[in-house]
């Protein structure tokens, strides 16, 4: 497991859209792993959506922002366009993921992390 300590720098925080689906569960398990991996932080969309000020400037304060989509709905990118925040947006439709086409396993989990290449 990568050392996870951000001491003294500005942390890269990663949001998932968990939604309901295949692939909502896809971009959750691609963002923990990411988060594991030592690539940033995972983060509450949640709370960025209920426009709760400290997580908003918590956000803002970050060295970069990665939101992962899994749908064309593109829940996660909304909520950081509301309020205001820029971030790198992937969606994993982009990649070829469908909804409710798309099993979450570790082989596909793997597949998606390789891709991004982060």
């Amino acid at each position: 497991m990568a050392d996870s300590c951000m001491c003294g720098e500005k942390p890269t925080l990663i949001f998932a859209c968990s939604g309901g689906s295949d692939v909502g569960e896809l971009s959750d398990r691609v963002a923990r792993r990411m988060a594991k991996d030592g690539k940033g932080k995972m983060y509450c969309l949640a709370g960025l959506g209920a426009g709760l000020s400290g997580m908003i400037e918590s956000s803002r304060s970050a060295k970069e922002l990665i939101v992962i989509d899994g749908c064309p709905v593109d829940c996660g990118k909304k909520t950081l366009e509301k309020v205001g925040l820029p971030a790198r947006f992937i969606n994993l439709k982009d990649m070829g993921y469908e909804k409710g086409k798309t099993p979450c396993t570790e082989g596909t989990i793997n597949e998606v992390v390789a891709k991004l290449g982060v």
